[in-house]
């Protein structure tokens, strides 16, 4: 039997992926406008950023609300992320709360489904 080690995605990878998920899903949701694939990009590399900087402190200092909600008070942390990223970039836009929600679940979605496609 072979032993395999499943390595991490490099961040180019990382990043191609999350940029075709944020063109993909902004594409078919209407309540969300990408303009170009070049500002596809840069939502990808703002939300990287957000999600490693941001997001973080956001999760500590709502442990309380968190726990107390069963851990959903993390969805509502995932829609302002994207928020913030909707006021940073230029040509980004959503319109809303729940296109915000209904954006980071089915981003996490695609990019399930593209990571999925190399493990095989």
């Amino acid at each position: 039997m072979e032993n395999q080690i499943k390595s991490k995605p490099s961040l180019l990878v990382r990043l191609a992926v999350n940029t075709l998920s944020v063109f993909a899903v902004a594409y078919v949701l209407p309540g969300v406008v990408v303009d170009t694939f070049w500002t596809a990009l840069w939502v990808a590399i703002v939300l990287g950023i957000l999600n490693a900087t941001i997001k973080p402190f956001l999760i500590v200092i709502t442990i309380p609300i968190t726990f107390l909600t069963l851990g959903l008070f993390l969805l509502v942390i995932n829609a302002l992320i994207i928020y913030f990223a909707d006021g940073l970039v230029d040509g980004f836009s959503v319109n809303g709360f729940w296109w915000a929600l209904l954006f980071s679940f089915l981003i996490t979605a695609v990019n399930s489904m593209l990571y999925s496609f190399g493990d095989n």
